[in-house]
């Protein structure tokens, strides 16, 4: 009698993971529709409403850093229909806004990966170099003379620039901007001159010749752009890539992650979706629940060090 009623509290979980969804699911996103991250999100909830014969629907919220939309799901019911699109930028937060009435790492679990993407370290063509060692050498030789451009500040690009400025000593004007849309028009008119940028907005102008690539800021090369070398070919353990994956909260059964991970993985491996990924430069992102957790860790960690030690605070 003991061991069956010691068994009694894990039975609703099970059902709940049987029977799941059994009604729409929200996906909360923190940007507006229309970039990759969204155009992703949407990928893989049209392949989760047709696999599980339940509404997966997009839902923007805006703000804020994505924290609105991080602090939405953090606090919503632990029962698999509220999900967060997660970002990188989740792990840059913490050390920006210390007051944040959430703890990521605290209250939200992570399920599955959705896509990543390199930043691209660009440079407007009047520029005269052709390689990063190129660009070191020649801002070294300039300092405070070039101007470098970030989707904003605290965001991943202007991480990423301090941390190159950083390992490299070179002085570079910070220029923030409200996205990459804006800064790749200053971009392309030498308003700034270089910039680490997410490669969808920029991998047309790349192809074109309108944009001098470098390198790309994930440890490998990108199947996009594979004869451009990495930035830690010449700055060993440089990384900095954006992401994006699903996350629900902390207490949500683990039945109902296990199947959302292994629904998500399999759209990961469809040609289709794999192509429309390519289509903006990025990769399909397949981790385990465990590897995503300690990711978020390591970047939390790391990220707050760079902005600590260049004394970055938000806007």
């Amino acid at each position: 009698m003991a061991a069956g009623a010691a068994a009694l509290p894990a039975l609703p979980r099970v059902a709940r993971a049987e029977t799941y969804p059994a009604r729409p699911v929200r996906m909360i996103i923190g940007f507006p529709p229309g970039g990759a991250t969204d155009i992703a999100a949407r990928l893989i909830g049209q392949w989760l409403s047709d696999r599980l014969g339940q509404p997966f629907v997009i839902e923007s919220r805006p703000g804020a850093a994505a924290n609105l939309a991080t602090e939405a799901v953090a606090h919503a019911a632990p029962d698999g229909y509220t999900l967060l699109v997660a970002v990188g930028t989740n792990t840059i937060n913490p050390a920006l806004y210390p007051n944040l009435n959430f703890n990521f790492i605290r209250d939200l679990a992570m399920v599955a990966g959705i896509l990543r993407t390199p930043l691209v370290l660009e440079v407007n063509p009047a520029v005269p170099v052709a390689s990063l060692p190129e660009l070191i050498a020649y801002a070294k030789a300039n300092p405070g003379k070039l101007a470098i451009g970030s989707f904003g500040t605290g965001s991943i690009s202007h991480i990423a620039g301090e941390m190159f400025k950083m390992a490299t000593g070179t002085d570079l004007v910070h220029v923030p901007y409200r996205g990459s849309a804006p800064l790749v028009v200053d971009l392309l008119g030498g308003q700034v001159q270089v910039a680490f940028d997410n490669m969808p907005p920029s991998i047309e102008h790349i192809r074109a010749g309108r944009l001098r690539a470098l390198a790309v800021t994930t440890a490998e090369r990108s199947p996009a752009l594979p004869d451009l070398p990495t930035v830690a070919d010449f700055l060993p353990g440089f990384e900095a890539s954006a992401w994006a994956a699903i996350a629900v909260p902390k207490a949500t059964p683990r039945g109902i992650v296990d199947k959302l991970h292994a629904e998500i993985d399999a759209g990961l491996a469809d040609p289709k979706i794999l192509a429309r990924l390519a289509d903006f430069g990025a990769t399909a992102f397949v981790a385990s629940p465990a590897a995503l957790d300690t990711l978020v860790v390591e970047q939390t960690e790391k990220w707050g060090k760079v902005i600590r030690a260049a004394n970055i605070k938000a806007e």
